[in-house]
Order: C-alpha cells, then structure tokens, then sequence
C-alpha cells in the first residue's frame, strides 16, 4: 500500500488511497461549477472483493459538477486528491458509504432506462426514497440494513472549469432551475404537437431533472416540496404520453405506476396506464384503471367511452380470431385437446409431490 497522498485526504477520517495508475500534469483546480468526468468500480471488502457497480460495463462514464448537491459528496474529496489519467483505490469507512445504496439504486434505475432522468440527475432524484421499503436490488437491501466499507476504484478521465463548458440544466442554480422548467414544458408540448416525440421527451426530461434537483433540499411532503412533486408528476405524464405514441407501452406502466403508487388520485396517471394495458391485451387491468378514471374525475367520461368502445372491438377481433383457429377441427380433436389438458393435471401434481 502506498502513502495518502498529502492533498484533500489529508485529515479525512476513514479513508486510505492507493494509486494503481500514476496520471499526468499539476492536480486539477476543483472549485464550485466543475465538471469532473470518471470512470467508477464499486466492490466490497470482502475475500472475492465482490463488485457492486462498475461504469465501465455500462459503458457510460460518470458526470459530476462540484458543489452541486451530490449526494455521495466523498466521492468529491477523492476526485480532488487526483491527476488526469490516474486510477487509484480509496478503501472508505461506513461513515462515508452509508449513503452509497441510495445512489446506486438511481444510477441503476438510469442505466436501464427505468427512469426518465438522464445519467447525470443520479446525483439529485433522491427525494422519494423514504417511500420505499426495499430498494429493489437484494445487495443494495443488505448494504441498507448494514452499512459496511466499500472500495470505490476511480478513473479520471477529464475536469473541465465552468468557463469551459456549456452549462446544462443539471448545473444551473435553482432559481435558474425553476425558471428553466416553463420554457422546457413549452418546448416539450410544441414538439409533441409536431410529431416530434423522441425530441419532446428530452425537454420533459430536462425538466424533470431541473424539479428533481431543487425537490431534494426540501423536507418530503411539505408544501414546497409537494408543489414540485406535482410538477414533476405532469411532466413524467406528459413523457408517458410520448412513450404511448413511440410505442412503449410496459414504460408507460411503471412510470404511472409509481405515480399512483405515491397519489393515488391522479386521475391522467390511470387513464394513461389504461391506455398502456389496453395496447398490451390488459383487458382487465385496462378496464380497472377506466373505470377509477371516472371515480376520479367524471369529466374525462367521453375519452374513457372511446377508449372503452376501442377495447371491446378490439377485444371482439381477438376472440373471433382465436374461434377462427379452430374452425376447422373436428369435434373430436377438441374432445382430445381436452383429455390432455385433463391428463396433465395430475402428473403435474405428481412431479410436485414426488
């Protein structure tokens, strides 16, 4: 093991670093507004050194802007102490990790496109994660309920001063933020009247990171935290909306899903989710979600008929496809498919109790 190096970490509790890859030039100036680009391996401390996350195998490398609400901030401090180019270990003590589940359920969630945010907002959309029991993820559960130290193995790959780039949503302040989020909405709608769906998603998806951002420092289920979480809710309706019209119907599910799950008297959000069911062949979740639809909100009655009078149809070409299958066979081939279904039964409950 090599020495600390003599730079942030000096005095950081719980923390050891060991360089695996020298890097080059002065240690870059990480001041407040900058972008750091780096590749990252999560593993635990045990005997096989089991890996937790790892940017490389998603193949998309991590963004942070200093000072920007991270949530993970020690990986701030780790970053600070590195050169260009350089790899290196940092062995951290549970009172720099326990926090790390938390990040790394919404990093996942992004890399499998589960939720509308891009990479980077991995850094802000925790603000709803005290509504979950489980994380989803078995070890990130277990590291919940026992925190335990973790390497975090870091590439630098690139830092760039705020003169240096173009500032995204995602590193404006919050007041610029909220400013930002009407024009995004106005781009978002314009475009999707235009046809244009995958480009209205971005700028849904742009405001939702910029809510996203600000909703964090406020206490959950405030007022001012509330009156983000209904922005947010439109915007993510207004995606599903998109995602409807691209076709990608089980998206449509989980995201009204979790909407519903949180306010369940968000009327759009059933109505949307129905809308998904029904192109999936969910006749009866299709309908469940219409007819709470119109105990929510009685005005949407004639959007509900149509998509009802839709369902039924389509249902009706279903069935009379299914009956033309058949057609053909004889009565007696029925009466067969029959005995076989019926003599199944029982050597599957044979194999069951065997």
């Amino acid at each position: 093991m090599s020495d600390m190096q003599d730079t942030m970490l000096t005095g950081s509790e719980g923390i050891k670093k060991t360089i695996l890859h020298g890097g080059t030039g002065d240690l870059p100036k990480c001041i407040t507004g900058t972008k750091v680009t780096f590749h990252f391996r999560t593993q635990l401390c045990d005997d096989e050194r089991t890996v937790i996350d790892d940017s490389k195998k998603v193949g998309t490398p991590m963004e942070i802007v200093i000072g920007n609400m991270f949530k993970l901030d020690i990986w701030e401090t780790l970053l600070s102490s590195m050169r260009i180019g350089e790899v290196a270990e940092f062995w951290c003590d549970t009172i720099h990790t326990g926090v790390y589940p938390l990040v790394s359920k919404s990093m996942r969630r992004i890399a499998e496109g589960k939720d509308p945010v891009e990479w980077q907002v991995h850094t802000c959309g925790m603000a709803n994660m005290f509504a979950y029991h489980s994380l989803g993820y078995d070890d990130l559960d277990e590291l919940m309920k026992e925190p335990k130290p973790l390497y975090f193995v870091l590439e630098l790959l690139r830092v760039q001063q705020p003169s240096e780039y173009n500032r995204e949503s995602w590193a404006l302040s919050d007041e610029e933020r909220l400013k930002a989020v009407p024009v995004l909405h106005g781009q978002g709608n314009k475009l999707y009247k235009q046809g244009h769906y995958q480009e209205a998603t971005q700028k849904y998806k742009e405001a939702i990171i910029c809510i996203k951002n600000v909703q964090t420092k406020e206490k959950a289920w405030d007022v001012p935290w509330l009156k983000l979480e209904k922005m947010a809710n439109t915007l993510t309706l207004n995606y599903c909306q998109c995602l409807l019209r691209m076709e990608e119907y089980y998206e449509v599910i989980e995201h009204t899903t979790d909407i519903i799950n949180q306010h369940p008297g968000v009327a759009k959000a059933f109505y949307l989710r129905g809308k998904a069911h029904k192109e999936v062949w969910n006749e009866a979740e299709a309908r469940q979600d219409f007819t709470r639809v119109l105990d929510l909100d009685p005005g949407m009655k004639k959007a509900v008929k149509k998509e009802l009078a839709v369902l039924n149809m389509r249902m009706e070409e279903k069935n009379q496809e299914d009956r033309n299958k058949y057609k053909g066979f004889p009565q007696n081939v029925k009466s067969h498919r029959a005995k076989i279904k019926i003599w199944k039964c029982p050597l599957l409950l044979w194999e069951k109790t065997a």
